[in-house]
């Protein structure tokens, strides 16, 4: 299933900058398409599914293709361990998959979090990477904000026992765009998105394994949020289905417009969404509601 979303709605009540940003050229476009996918523990059928679901994007002509976090694999943290590859590594499965994938799409092509080896052999990071159509990898992304919880049932959880954290917000320019990265979690972390938008970004992207709970209740509404106090464009692509007994993804991958819009969205199940996005648009919000110039707290 490949769905193409449709814009609606106004930016304001009067007029809407859509209409009124001139032409889209090609240099003023960004089309981009989200992958859903339910992984599981299986690496070779993770990637097989990857493969799939690229090269279905690809027949749209996409400049990007988004994976979701845990693309390659979704198991035990021991499991994942095993299979951290050392960034650089083209012998890597998940690596090697990634660069062919984007070669053979003529695409950029994020994997939204892969297993990286850091230097806590136990704790290996949650990276999401970008390859060119060249089959090069352009920018590494660490996911920053882990997990840490203490739950009413007693229950502990501990992503930063798994996992090393990242120190170091991302943007890459692709196609002349750019492009903010982030990994599930920080979704809920404004001030983050903030510092990519002060480093440039117009477009935000959001892999993200977020739970069936959490989801239902947060995920549109924070992807959206993060649309608005940005003003930028927002690409959530998510896991979907349960990947193990206890363990259901939200889905309901999304592309919201720099206003705040859903343009389009997956419906259960594995698929792609597709979206051309307008820069120009995005400027034009940005111009007349200048919100991001007049704030007063800088740190």
């Amino acid at each position: 299933m490949v769905a193409e979303g449709e814009a609606r709605g106004p930016v304001d009540g009067a007029q809407d900058p859509r209409n009124n940003s001139g032409p889209m050229s090609r240099a003023n476009t960004l089309r981009v398409s989200a992958v859903q996918l339910s992984s599981t523990d299986k690496l070779e059928r993770n990637l097989a599914e990857c493969w799939r679901w690229v090269e279905a994007a690809a027949k749209d002509g996409p400049d990007v293709i988004v994976l979701p976090e845990n693309f390659a694999f979704l198991g035990s943290e021991a499991d994942k361990r095993s299979h951290a590859e050392r960034l650089g590594d083209t012998a890597g499965p998940i690596q090697a998959a990634l660069a062919g994938m984007a070669r053979r799409a003529g695409a950029f092509v994020v994997g939204g979090g892969m297993p990286e080896r850091s230097a806590d052999p136990d704790r290996p990071y949650n990276s999401a990477v970008v390859y060119s159509p060249s089959g090069e990898c352009v920018a590494v992304y660490r996911k920053m904000h882990l997990f840490d919880a203490d739950l009413p049932n007693g229950e502990r959880l501990r992503e930063s026992g798994a996992v090393s954290a990242g120190a170091e917000p991302v943007v890459v320019v692709l196609r002349g765009v750019t492009v903010g990265l982030s990994i599930c979690y920080d979704l809920r972390f404004p001030e983050f998105y903030r510092v990519l938008v002060d480093r440039g970004a117009e477009v935000l992207m959001v892999p993200a394994a977020f739970t069936h709970q959490t989801g239902k209740a947060h995920w549109q509404v924070l992807l959206r949020a993060r649309a608005i106090e940005s003003e930028a464009w927002v690409v959530g692509a998510n896991q979907w289905g349960e990947h193990s007994p206890g363990r259901t993804s939200y889905g309901h991958s999304a592309i919201i417009d720099p206003w705040g819009t859903p343009v389009a969205e997956c419906p259960d199940g594995p698929g792609v969404i597709a979206f051309e996005l307008d820069l120009g648009y995005a400027r034009a919000v940005r111009s007349r509601l200048p919100s991001l110039r007049h704030r007063r707290i800088r740190w």
